[in-house]
């Protein structure tokens, strides 16, 4: 099982690098990950048109769906050596909710909640860019789908 923790933090390390590429010229990169308002505003403002707002929330969705759905169960089938559904789900299991936690609480509430990294200037009066409710939706989600899809991916490679 500590080899699943090490594994997770291969996905946290995965999900920090897409993060800092889509920052990597300023805030407005990333912001299809802010709340609807402020990606209203940073268009408004001229910054970021939608067409790019929604190709860059795509090419962050296959990168981080890919470390997800194959990066993990590859590293669990080939560096753990998992052949069986049981082993499979709670090793996948561990490796989400490490990445899960790390989303939630480094990127989410530290990261873009008390740095000024994400800030956009003109946005201020929309923050926080991730209000209470969300993030807690974000954990509620993380809890429940993260289990499901390994249960799912485990079944699909052990059935």
């Amino acid at each position: 099982m500590f080899l699943s923790i090490i594994e997770g933090i291969v996905l946290c390390f995965a999900l920090l690098m897409v993060c800092v590429i889509n920052i990597q010229n300023g805030p407005v990169g990333g912001v299809h990950y802010y709340e609807k308002p402020v990606q209203e505003r940073v268009t408004e403002m001229g910054l970021i048109t939608e067409k790019q707002i929604k190709r860059n929330l795509l090419w962050s969705a296959i990168v981080l769906m890919a470390a997800l759905v194959i990066v993990a169960p590859l590293m669990m089938i080939y560096i753990n050596h998992t052949n069986a559904f049981a082993d499979g789900f709670i090793q996948l299991l561990i490796m989400y909710m490490v990445c899960g936690i790390f989303d939630r609480c480094f990127i989410d509430w530290y990261w873009v909640g008390h740095t000024k990294a994400w800030l956009i200037p003109g946005t201020e009066d929309l923050m926080p860019y991730i209000h209470k409710e969300t993030w807690i939706k974000k954990i509620v989600l993380t809890v429940i789908l993260y289990p499901a899809l390994a249960a799912l991916l485990s079944w699909l490679l052990f059935g």
